[in-house]
């Protein structure tokens, strides 16, 4: 998953702020636990504040009962990717999006590979649709992979 190459730029800042070792994997069950409760919001930088606040109101949302590790936040982190896609940016623009935004380092390759992955997946989900007389939700895929693709 796309979430799983997601790394955090200021792991080490962040790090040194808390006091305890936090991994650099930006969707790690270490680093959702760290930035949703165990740091001092005040001991940071106000740009490392402003990009942890960015990142936990984008991603730490949900209200499941084992957030932050229910999954949810890496579910969220791909749908921002896609929609990021939908609204004309290209990988590289993405790339620069989530770092600028979230202290989020993840190549513009990995980006494009899951683009393209989801395009795939898009398409199957289309053809299944189209299959089973669903035509609602194969043109909802078609307008998605249409958006993707541009």
């Amino acid at each position: 998953m796309i979430a799983d190459k997601a790394r955090f730029k200021y792991a080490k800042k962040l790090e040194r702020a808390a006091g305890f070792r936090i991994p650099d994997l930006a969707f790690h069950g270490a680093f959702l636990e760290a930035v949703s409760g165990a740091v001092a919001y005040d001991r940071l930088d106000p740009n490392l504040r402003a990009l942890i606040l960015n990142f936990s109101r984008t991603f730490l949302g949900c209200k499941c009962r084992q957030a932050p590790l229910c999954g949810c936040p890496e579910r969220t982190f791909a749908v921002e990717i896609i929609e990021l896609r939908q609204m004309g940016l290209d990988h590289r623009q993405i790339s620069d999006h989530l770092l600028e935004e979230y202290g989020i380092e993840l190549y513009p390759a990995d980006i494009l590979s899951f683009l393209e992955e989801s395009v795939h997946v898009l398409e199957a989900i289309r053809d299944v649709a189209a299959l089973e007389g669903e035509e609602k939700m194969a043109e909802k895929a078609k307008t998605h992979i249409k958006n993707i693709e541009r």
